[in-house]
């Protein structure tokens, strides 16, 4: 007897499911977080910090989380289980929806300021973004740890084991983002007085146009 232990292949459907664990991961715990805490520190910096969070957050990370997510929908469908029939394939649809409605809350949030309605300062639909934008990452974590230590094992029968690496990852990715992201929240005051600032500024302009007309 060899006592080598015996090296058993990933099979196609555990292929496509690692393949969807990957990209989902990468696409809502790595690059969304990055986009979000480029607008977050880079706010009260001298330049448009909107198009470099924007392409982060729909160029970059569309493209990765919407091919993950078809082949999480491709494995579902290979074992003929039916869909959205347990907690992560629902999560995963909800999450899918909430991208969608936050890309479109955003541009909205950006393009559309009124303000002869909201008299200059923040609508709430901008708060809506911010608080979506936190939702989902807390959804987003729980989601990919369900499917680490549950999901895996339950829709491939645990032949293969989850890698402990992968669950390290995992809970290094959560407690990075949410330092991160309560560290750039000391940048808020500084952020609301140039807003406000500006929004003193506009008015002065706007203000002497008249004056002069």
């Amino acid at each position: 007897m060899s006592d080598f232990p015996i090296h058993i292949p990933l099979s196609d459907i555990e292929k496509r499911a690692r393949n969807h664990a990957i990209l989902c991961t990468i696409g809502f715990l790595i690059l969304l977080p990055i986009g979000t805490l480029v607008a977050r520190y880079s706010r009260t910096l001298p330049y448009k910090w909107f198009y470099a969070h924007s392409i982060i957050q729909l160029v970059i990370s569309a493209p990765v989380i919407f091919v993950g997510w078809s082949f999480g929908r491709k494995t579902t469908t290979a074992y003929g289980l039916g869909h959205y029939k347990d907690p992560h394939e629902k999560m995963g649809l909800a999450l899918l929806i909430l991208y969608v409605v936050q890309i479109f809350i955003g541009v909205v949030a950006h393009a559309a300021k009124l303000p002869s309605v909201f008299r200059g300062h923040r609508p709430p639909h901008a708060y809506l973004h911010a608080i979506l934008g936190l939702v989902i990452f807390a959804c987003a974590q729980w989601q990919v740890h369900y499917g680490l230590f549950t999901e895996w094992a339950f829709a491939t029968g645990g032949l293969h084991k989850v890698p402990e690496s992968a669950k390290h990852a995992w809970l290094a990715l959560v407690i990075v983002f949410w330092v991160l992201y309560g560290l750039g929240l000391a940048l808020v005051p500084s952020q609301y007085k140039q807003e406000a600032q500006a929004r003193k500024g506009t008015k002065e302009v706007a203000g002497s146009s008249k004056d002069s007309a």
